[in-house]
């Protein structure tokens, strides 16, 4: 079975672009364009890595990342937070969110592709 990506963004060119990505290695792909949708297709789903970013409409990414790393039935999914937002504060506030990586657009796929398969063999 192969393993489940959630792009969480509230631009459809980032979603169609990472979900290229994902599929092309070899993962299934889950998309949301908002926190809240976000959210609720991570308690459902369970992906195994999430791509999370920041400033999305009904919740921040902040917020969705904290929630799921205070829920115990999600806290083990691994959450990267992908923004153009790259400010030391904005940073900190992810550390703070508990995500596990913060990573600032515009990122370079194949460096992005060799750290799915880190994360998820």
């Amino acid at each position: 079975m192969a393993k489940k990506v959630l792009i969480c963004d509230d631009e459809p060119y980032i979603i169609e672009s990472l979900s290229y990505l994902v599929k092309r290695e070899g993962y299934e792909v889950i998309s949301a364009e908002d926190g809240e949708e976000g959210l609720s297709k991570a308690k459902e789903i369970h992906p195994d890595l999430i791509f999370l970013d920041v400033m999305m409409p009904k919740k921040s990414g902040f917020e969705v990342c904290h929630e799921l790393k205070r829920d115990e039935r999600t806290r083990d999914i691994y959450v990267i937070i992908l923004t153009a937002r790259g400010e030391e504060g904005d940073e900190k506030r992810g550390k703070e969110a508990e995500a596990d990586e913060y990573i600032t657009k515009p990122f370079s796929p194949r460096k992005l592709s060799a750290r799915m398969h880190e994360i998820l063999g």
